[in-house]
């Protein structure tokens, strides 16, 4: 019986072809955009919270409700949904068959982080998906962090948790500082990076970080004393940050920071290395 010439298809062609694919780049550069716009919209509910006048929970469902509200909002939402799970696709790709451009020596480590980055893009579109349709809901950190704190090892699980959103929110802060983001713009987007979007990116990070950090510490507090109250997410980290010696110069400048990532994820979405 001769034997075919076709070879049967690797494991992961699939997910490179993907990777390889104009189409989703572009769909996954939009990703970028729709970060953009929710990081905007959290920069102006920080600022609004640290002036007294809030008009929205402080965290990324109150900043797409905002979306929601505004004309045209159903369709703007589902466009910032499909920009989310284009980008979570993207990251899931590279999870699977290797980042470009990265050394081999530090490929695990890349793979890990687009990991992460597929499931938070993909969490964010589910959650923007579930404002457009009115399903938004589910419970609140604290409720969610209690039900962990009852399990075997919960304290333990929970303060983990905590630990590596503090960890993420001192290497957001550390790539800012040392613009080591910048690596991130340099490839297949289109023309040189200017100042301005170094800048902008600088200061997001450094922003970003922080109030990443502070809401790792809610949970770790969560977890040192048991008390599920202590845990909170975004809106409940600006809040807290508020709440400190000069705390509503300290908001503002975290809301400007946050709305400056929100512009440089504009710029991510031209200059990304895809």
């Amino acid at each position: 019986m001769p034997v075919s010439s076709k070879r049967s298809a690797s494991p992961s062609s699939t997910p490179r072809r993907a990777n390889r694919s104009p189409a989703l780049q572009v769909l996954a550069r939009g990703g970028y955009i729709s970060s953009g716009v929710l990081h905007l919209l959290l920069g102006w509910l920080a600022i609004r919270l640290a002036v007294g006048s809030p008009s929205g929970s402080p965290d990324q469902q109150g900043a797409l409700r905002q979306l929601a509200a505004a004309p045209g909002g159903a369709v703007l939402l589902w466009l910032t949904a499909a920009g989310f799970a284009a980008l979570a696709l993207w990251q899931l790709t590279e999870t699977l068959v290797g980042v470009p451009g990265a050394e081999s020596s530090k490929q695990a480590r890349e793979r890990i982080k687009a990991g992460g980055k597929a499931v938070l893009y993909g969490a964010l579109a589910a959650m923007a998906v579930g404002v457009a349709t009115g399903a938004a809901g589910g419970g609140s950190e604290e409720g969610l962090t209690a039900d962990v704190l009852h399990m075997t090892a919960g304290r333990w699980l929970v303060g983990a948790v905590g630990l590596a959103v503090v960890v993420g929110g001192v290497v957001h802060v550390v790539s800012g500082w040392r613009k080591s983001f910048v690596d991130d713009l340099q490839g297949t987007g289109g023309g040189a990076v200017g100042q301005a979007v170094v800048r902008l990116g600088q200061v997001g990070y450094v922003a970003k970080g922080v109030a990443l950090a502070v809401v790792g510490g809610l949970f770790v507090a969560a977890a040192v004393t048991a008390d599920p109250q202590k845990a909170g997410g975004l809106d409940d980290a600006l809040r807290t940050i508020r709440d400190q010696p000069f705390g509503t110069v300290l908001l503002v400048v975290t809301g400007v920071g946050i709305a400056a990532y929100g512009v440089y994820s504009f710029a991510r979405a031209r200059y990304a290395r895809m």
